[in-house]
């Protein structure tokens, strides 16, 4: 993963808050972001700064044209969840961060599975 500046971070906090969505297969954390293909370059800037994470898309049906950014496994608990924890709080955003904490809160023993994981490898 590429270092983040300040404005890094705070794009992504941003980008979380209005557009991300936190959930899950039943068996690992997912966090989703769906927009337009308008969007494209802010999605290269994703790739660009989480480079493990995947990209879908362009898709084009019901009238929409979309991408879809997703970031699990390894890349979410490593690069993307530390990057959260602690910057989406309820004083910023109550609503994404009810969202946030619940996706956290549901996938507690596999995050804290995949930290220990990676904790090992390193």
């Amino acid at each position: 993963m590429a270092e983040l500046s300040e404005f890094d971070r705070g794009l992504l906090v941003g980008l979380m808050i209005g557009e991300a969505s936190f959930g899950g297969d039943g068996k690992q954390p997912q966090i989703t972001v769906r927009m337009h293909v308008r969007h494209e370059a802010l999605f290269g800037w994703l790739m660009e700064r989480f480079p493990e994470t995947r990209l879908y898309g362009p898709y084009h049906h019901g009238g929409r044209s979309y991408y879809q950014w997703m970031a699990r496994g390894p890349a979410l608990v490593r690069d993307v969840l530390p990057l959260l924890e602690g910057e989406l709080h309820g004083g910023l955003d109550g609503h994404a961060a009810a969202r946030f904490d619940a996706m956290c809160e549901r996938y507690a023993a596999y995050i804290a599975r995949e930290r220990e994981r990676l904790r090992m490898s390193d």
